[in-house]
């Protein structure tokens, strides 16, 4: 059995934690909210097991890594260029990109910006959708489709807001979020991205009496330890960058993702519902779609909930670059 190993690594003017494990073609795993280098535990281990060199960084503002204090220090460059540095801290000159969740956009930024590195792309519940000149500002967007309902992003922008209620009881939300969002408690105790004004974030899941199979006590006891040393300003200072990558952004209208690519979404994922139109147009913004998969009964934590799944499509999508060529 090959052992997980960890890190540091000097990039982009900052010390980031890895986690990695394996030899071979670089892999990069990139992680979403609220989680760290851990939700890809199961990925580490059958990527190396199959000839792989795969790497899962605690990214900026999370666990082991440098948090930044300013706000525009998370901005999507400063993302990006802190994956791009971590390839060549790691002596590659290319490499496949994972990205789940907030991972998703970091990876697609990668593949765009720095084809000539990033030689394939892998992007978990979060669909590729290219943006338009007539794109409105996505704060106000997010207001439009709200209502007179808050909306879990719009929440997050006020800094120590969000702050306050989830570092009150952190095992409470990391149980609440990854439950909620997962595919496993029935429909009406499902996580809601729309909310009561009255309400506040933790009363938009539930807390549950048994945990599903797939995440055990001792998982939450990693995550929980990581958020309570951490907070969760950098982490949250992501969302409060979305205007600001729209800002900076423009010049990336209409482009599409021309490396090979391989989504997989959970059929109960919330997030999949809400963006259903950019899953359903992704043959025509991902060009070289190898192929997209909704897995049945999976949520939003789609590499933890079935990881059996994730892994065997990851492995037989890589096996396919060594074939065409596009991996050495």
């Amino acid at each position: 059995m090959i052992e997980v190993k960890h890190r540091f690594v000097e990039t982009n003017g900052i010390t980031m934690h890895i986690a990695e494990q394996g030899q071979g073609p670089l892999v990069v795993l990139c992680h979403g909210f609220p989680e760290c280098w851990y939700s890809w535990r199961h990925q580490l281990s059958a990527l190396a097991e199959a000839g792989y060199h795969a790497v899962a960084p605690d990214q900026r503002g999370y666990g082991q890594t440098d948090r930044p204090e300013p706000i525009a220090a998370y901005n999507i460059f400063q993302l990006t260029g802190d994956i791009v540095g971590l390839v060549h801290a790691l002596g590659e000159e290319q490499a496949v990109v994972v990205g789940h969740d907030l991972g998703a956009p970091v990876a697609w930024h990668c593949a765009l910006l720095r084809p000539d590195l990033f030689r394939a792309i892998v992007l978990l519940s979060v669909s590729y959708v290219s943006r338009s000149w007539k794109d409105p500002r996505p704060t106000e967007a997010m207001k439009q489709m709200a209502g007179d309902k808050h909306f879990y992003q719009l929440y997050f922008q006020e800094p120590g807001k969000a702050e306050v209620e989830l570092e009150a009881d952190v095992r409470k939300t990391v149980r609440m979020l990854l439950y909620s969002a997962s595919g496993d408690p029935p429909p009406e105790q499902r996580w809601r991205f729309l909310f009561n004004k009255s309400e506040r974030l933790m009363d938009t899941g539930t807390q549950p009496d048994i945990l599903p199979a797939w995440l055990t006590e001792q998982d939450i006891d990693y995550l929980t330890r990581e958020f309570e040393r951490t907070g969760f300003r950098g982490s949250l200072n992501w969302y409060r960058n979305i205007d600001y990558r729209w800002e900076q952004t423009p010049f990336l209208s209409g482009a599409k993702l021309h490396q090979p690519a391989l989504f997989v979404g959970g059929e109960a994922d919330a997030f999949i519902a809400r963006r259903r139109a950019a899953f359903d147009a992704l043959e025509e913004s991902v060009p070289n779609l190898w192929k997209k998969v909704l897995l049945a009964g999976g949520g939003h934590w789609i590499q933890q909930e079935r990881p059996a799944e994730v892994n065997q499509l990851l492995i037989e999508f890589l096996a396919s670059l060594k074939v065409t060529g596009f991996l050495s």
